[in-house]
């Protein structure tokens, strides 16, 4: 039976097959899918677990023996089987097909796997695996399926996140879903449980940082460019993500040019700021009188660039790009063609 890893829980929940087959490249879905298998078995009394890594030399006749071999204390158990390069060859091959024609009681075979490529998936070894159990296959996600993911994690931890919070994490995480855990778990840790919007991602962010985002951005909505080009040049020395730096002024370049657009119709500004905390007006208002409604346009344009560049979608260098937006934003232009490294 072929399963999505995002359909094993529920399948757990309704009891044990003989036989689980993982595999593939992604290695915390691989992970976390054999762990929820341990612990859903260790739940049902499976107390034993014999580990065997398949090694160049692997004696497949081990596994045959360990099949047939009476528990020690007669107590269920697992068999786990790590076998990196999912090419058992022939001798593998028909172990693990004999196996599952004499499935032994209590016993629990587990197999973790790398990918299974495409000619391997209808060899008869496979074929017997996912019809004496469940046959779960990992694949790495793309940009939709990883902010799913994201949403589901999140939430799992206890979030309420919005849009703007998946989609900033997504993008800084970059499909690596060991490095979108660690950023999920640093979240549960520094947050409380419940909402949690894209100015909580970006806090956490540059939490550790001598200088955030925010205060950078607003620094340069003052004009101070040079103070402004400083605290950018120490959020990069201590390794803050390109992504959250962006969005932040993604989003006040935005309300800036929706301002700029009112303003140009002869219509109430202030409307487009009603997003925008309170104490923050003043602050926009004082930077949409040195920007023309055609220079926010550029920015937001130059936005759109640099979000293709950090996606590796475009070329070019992201802090170059930074660089250019903190500038114009602080009322300091710069050559477009000039590379300038911190």
């Amino acid at each position: 039976m072929k399963l999505q890893p995002q359909q094993l829980d529920a399948h757990l929940k309704q009891g044990l097959a003989s036989v689980y087959f993982i595999s593939g490249d992604e290695p915390l879905q691989l992970q976390e899918a054999a762990d929820a298998i341990r612990v859903a078995a260790q739940t049902e009394g499976y107390s034993e677990r014999q580990v065997m890594h398949v090694e160049p030399g692997f004696d497949w006749n081990q596994l045959l023996a360990e099949a047939s071999a009476l528990s020690l204390f007669a107590e269920k158990r697992i068999i786990d089987l790590r076998m990196p390069s999912a090419k058992p060859g022939r001798e593998g091959g028909a172990a693990l097909k004999a196996y599952t024609q004499s499935l032994p009681p209590d016993t629990l075979l587990l197999i973790q796997a790398g990918k299974l490529e495409g000619s391997a998936r209808n060899s008869a070894w496979v074929k017997a695996l996912d019809k004496a159990g469940v046959m779960i296959q990992v694949w790495p996600l793309n940009a939709g399926q990883t902010q799913q993911w994201l949403d589901r994690r999140l939430r799992t931890a206890g979030f309420h996140p919005d849009r703007d919070a998946v989609q900033l994490l997504s993008g800084r995480i970059e499909g690596n879903l060991l490095a979108a855990a660690q950023e999920v778990e640093k979240l549960r840790l520094l947050h409380e449980p419940g909402p949690l919007s894209a100015d909580d991602v970006v806090s956490t962010v540059t939490d550790s940082a001598r200088y955030t985002a925010f205060e950078m951005v607003d620094t340069a909505l003052q004009g101070n460019h040079a103070h402004a080009v400083k605290m950018l040049q120490g959020l990069r020395e201590e390794g803050v993500n390109e992504v959250p730096i962006l969005w932040t002024l993604s989003r006040d370049i935005r309300l800036l040019t929706d301002y700029t657009e009112l303003q140009a119709q002869g219509e109430n500004p202030d409307r487009a700021l009603q997003s925008a905390w309170r104490n923050r007006h003043g602050l926009l208002k004082q930077a949409a009188r040195r920007l023309t409604m055609e220079t926010c346009h550029a920015l937001l344009a130059q936005c759109a660039q640099l979000d293709a560049v950090t996606k590796g979608q475009a070329a070019g260098n992201s802090w170059d790009g930074l660089l250019q937006l903190v500038s114009s934003l602080s009322g300091k232009k710069l050559f477009s063609e000039l590379k300038i490294n911190f």
